[in-house]
């Protein structure tokens, strides 16, 4: 790859620039701009390699992609504890750094990055673990990225930026930072190799050779109907009877809505980074994003937003209504318009829309909340979903790490009431969901943030690959259908892992 890089901010837009006597970060724009895949093999065996990728972009999703390794500080929490704060010593850190951003960037410029685990919602709610836990992965994997690499896709560009933080985050210095700015330009200077030849020597790495799971150890499994390579936690007579239950807590008063899944598992065959490209390329999704970290990693192409915080505006995108695509157009536009008229479907998504309006108020300003969007069609590689939108304004007094508490895990992979749904699931699912329906996300120094719902997820550890996949469940559910559902949404991910 060229690697003709801008030697100051002279290049960026005029208002992109910097009073001089505050100099940090260091920017440089990435001159042509890289391809994403390409650094993405470049720096695929880091530690603790971050990938925040917008592959699917629309004209208002999807806009802006985020490349980090090797953070300065890490945050680890094996297992969440009631009434424990997780965030209690990156709050302390992010509240002594916090840094303006430079104007016409991405919004990311570095700061804290990294993966919540659905359990870890049971530091703000009381609620029992599932009884099988085989991956064994923390409920909280957060790093201090003091570097990132950031595309702007609607503009066809990428800058690295460099905060120059030392490593114990007591201070930034030009100097730490030009150094290390000059470090990653030379690894992206570097950076033309050739895709096949990359994977191979990945496929060297001890990451893909850990020890098989031995199938005793795990919650009971079946082979999948119609895929005998692919295992799940439950017989499809189960899964129907598991969705019966569901519907009859619904009718005793106990909750309105539920998230079920299944988790379906198969033996792990490639490198975590060829799987990545794979699912990129043929399930593309606004959201998606690669974490590697330790000896597993998380793999995603999920469609969904959780929360994102600009400018204290907050916003939250919930999914709830599936269909799957139809290989003719004109059955496609008609499974889109069955999907926009189903009265099920449109109930299934206000449930969630009023639970998320309930958590948002608990931090944002009375009266600020609104839904600028309400149950619309989205259209994706190989499923259409329902999507509506919640705004709120965030009270002066809170943080983001104030509104993860008062809203995590989100409400569109839980169901309402959010606390007994959660009871439900953990009584009624084997295993603990880790990564999935928890969170990818980014907390930058200035504030800005942003995170994804994790479905369309792999999880890679021990030579296994998981990647669970459910759906609401609410009193008009039919059980058979809701269990093909899970099948439609398992597709995309289904044609990655086949190598």
């Amino acid at each position: 790859m060229s690697g003709n890089l801008s030697q100051d901010l002279s290049q960026l837009p005029q208002e992109q620039g910097r009073q001089a006597a505050n100099p940090l970060p260091l920017v440089e724009e990435i001159l042509p701009c890289p391809n994403l895949e390409q650094l993405f093999l470049e720096f695929s065996d880091d530690e603790d390699l971050l990938v925040l990728d917008s592959a699917r972009q629309t004209s208002t999703l999807g806009r802006f992609s985020y490349l980090m390794s090797t953070p300065l500080k890490r945050f680890q929490i094996q297992q969440a504890q009631f009434r424990v704060d997780p965030f209690q010593e990156i709050r302390q850190i992010h509240a002594k750094h916090s840094v303006d951003s430079v104007p016409g960037l991405p919004p990311f410029q570095g700061g804290f990055a990294g993966l919540l685990s659905y359990e870890l919602g049971q530091s703000w709610e009381q609620f029992d673990r599932a009884p099988f836990d085989e991956f064994q992965l923390p409920d909280l994997a957060v790093g201090f990225y003091d570097w990132v690499i950031a595309w702007d896709h609607s503009q066809h560009r990428a800058w690295l930026i460099v905060q120059g933080f030392d490593q114990r985050l007591e201070t930034q210095s030009a100097d730490i930072a030009a150094s290390r700015l000059n470090q990653i330009k030379a690894r992206i200077d570097a950076a033309a190799f050739n895709r096949q030849d990359r994977l191979t020597v990945l496929s060297q790495n001890p990451f893909t050779q850990a020890d098989q799971l031995p199938l005793d150890q795990l919650s009971p499994v079946f082979p999948l109907e119609g895929n005998e390579k692919i295992l799940s936690n439950f017989s499809k007579p189960q899964f129907l009877k598991q969705v019966e239950r569901i519907i009859d807590y619904i009718y005793a008063g106990d909750i309105f809505q539920a998230n079920f899944s299944q988790r379906l598992l198969t033996p792990s065959t490639q490198h975590p980074a060829e799987l990545y490209l794979n699912l990129r390329s043929k399930n593309a999704a606004p959201f998606a994003g690669y974490f590697g970290w330790d000896d597993w990693a998380v793999v995603s192409a999920s469609p969904e937003r959780f929360l994102n915080v600009s400018n204290n505006e907050v916003e939250t995108r919930p999914i709830k209504g599936t269909r799957r695509r139809k290989y003719v157009p004109e059955a496609d536009l008609l499974t889109r318009d069955e999907l926009r008229e189903s009265e099920k479907d449109q109930a299934e998504n206000v449930m969630i829309v009023d639970l998320l309006r309930n958590d948002l108020s608990r931090v944002c300003q009375a009266g600020s909340i609104r839904v600028p969007h309400l149950c619309e069609v989205e259209t994706y590689e190989t499923v259409q979903h329902l999507v509506s939108e919640v705004r709120g304004q965030l009270k002066p007094e809170n943080t983001v790490w104030d509104l993860l508490a008062a809203s995590f895990p989100g409400g569109s992979i839980t169901g309402a009431p959010k606390v007994r749904s959660m009871e439900i699931i953990a009584e009624l699912e084997p295993t603990v969901r880790g990564p999935y329906c928890g969170s990818l996300f980014y907390a930058g120094l200035n504030g800005e943030f942003d995170s994804n719902i994790l479905i369309r997820t792999f999880t890679i550890k021990n030579g296994w690959v998981q990647f669970p996949v459910g759906g609401g469940i609410i009193a008009q559910s039919h059980p058979r259908l809701e269990y093909e559902e899970t099948l439609h949404k398992a597709a995309g991910m289904i044609s990655a892992l086949q190598t």
